[in-house]
């Protein structure tokens, strides 16, 4: 099968490290695959040697809007894909664009969160070209009916395809737990870690209101964040106005996050809102205790093997914080062996590709 991938970018997150991995699975299992990003450089990128990547480098100017549909539709016409399938909002309405010109045997057009970042407009722009897609998918079932509440969809016209991890790369590691918490100057202190983009979703003040209270009683406690983005000197200045700066380690963009899991004692999500939570899936994957905000697709994913809370309440995030921080060494076990099955049985990277792959092959895709 010729599968063309089209994704809006290929920075470090998660929905771009998804369509990577599917993408190395792919070409693995003997499938041709091309792998557009539309913006940016690629800060991840397959390994395998049959995947070909191209980037367009365009920007918000309508020039390079139709510079880009133009090349794209060259190498797509050259590729001859068997069905193309874009990931993310500017990924998808770019490629709904493209179909105009271009015949494509199939179009699945891909979203990865509740409203994919935007308001009415995308919502509604969504709506208009859902009929140039064969159907579209959405990593969770609540992310699904979110988009349907909103009119984005019709019933029926949007799947559930949950995200895969790569369980072979994302296990616990003992040697890497030593060497990162001594790097992190953590060896004889209790280490809490969240890894995601500073975003606004990702709810960071929760996160650090929340670790301000558990500071107060595990004295010793230290919180590393991985990731970057535009919030990271609000947040480093919350940080500083609660006297928190020799316990809190802003650790930038990093390529090394099964290490880093593996260090920690708990894993924190505190997001007000998730697609499907994939950082979750990979820190229980690699045995971690889980903390999480109960939103989006997360519920699916941890199941009973992890802590939820509600969104936006620290208080709350810092209670289950301390319980997780406070379980015995054989009840941790237990959990981090529960939380590894469960992602092995239900989100692993082959299970989500051969998914994947009968979607693509299905005789009859809904239609609108």
């Amino acid at each position: 099968m010729r599968i063309a991938l089209v994704i809006t970018s290929l920075g470090v997150a998660g929905a771009e490290r998804l369509v990577v991995d599917l993408a190395d699975r792919f070409a693995s299992l003997g499938h041709a695959v091309l792998l557009v990003h539309l913006t940016g450089t690629a800060e991840v990128v397959p390994r395998h040697p049959d995947v070909t990547v191209l980037g367009m480098g365009m920007n918000r100017s309508p020039l390079s809007l139709l510079i880009a549909l133009r090349s794209v539709r060259r190498s797509l016409k050259a590729f001859r894909p068997d069905l193309v399938n874009s990931h993310l909002v500017h990924a998808s309405l770019f490629a709904r664009l493209l179909r105009l010109t271009l015949p494509m045997p199939r179009l699945v057009s891909s979203a990865h969160n509740m409203n994919e970042g935007g308001g009415r407009m995308r919502m509604w722009a969504y709506r208009l070209t859902d009929w140039l897609v064969d159907i579209s998918t959405n990593v969770s079932d609540e992310a699904v009916a979110a988009f349907v509440a909103q009119g984005a969809v019709k019933p029926g016209r949007m799947v559930t395809m949950h995200n895969g991890i790569d369980v072979a790369k994302f296990h616990f590691l003992p040697k890497a737990r030593v060497q990162e918490r001594r790097a992190l100057g953590c060896t004889d202190r209790k280490l809490l870690l969240a890894v995601g983009r500073l975003h606004a979703l990702k709810d960071y003040p929760n996160l650090i209101r929340a670790f301000a209270q558990v500071k107060g009683q595990v004295p010793g406690v230290v919180l590393a964040i991985a990731g970057e983005g535009p919030l990271r000197a609000e947040l480093e200045a919350l940080v500083r106005s609660l006297g928190l700066v020799d316990d809190v380690r802003f650790l930038g963009v990093r390529h090394d996050v099964p290490e880093l899991m593996s260090a920690c004692d708990v894993f924190v999500l505190s997001s007000e809102s998730e697609g499907f939570g994939l950082v979750v899936a990979e820190a229980m994957a690699c045995g971690r205790v889980v903390v999480a905000t109960d939103c989006g697709g997360v519920r699916e994913v941890v199941g009973d093997a992890g802590l939820l809370v509600p969104p936006r309440d620290p208080e709350q995030l810092a209670a289950a914080i301390l319980h997780a921080l406070a379980l015995r060494p054989a009840v941790t076990a237990v959990m981090a062996q529960q939380a590894r099955q469960r992602i092995e049985r239900l989100y692993s990277l082959d299970t989500a590709a051969k998914k994947w792959l009968a979607l693509y092959q299905s005789p009859s895709l809904p239609s609108a």
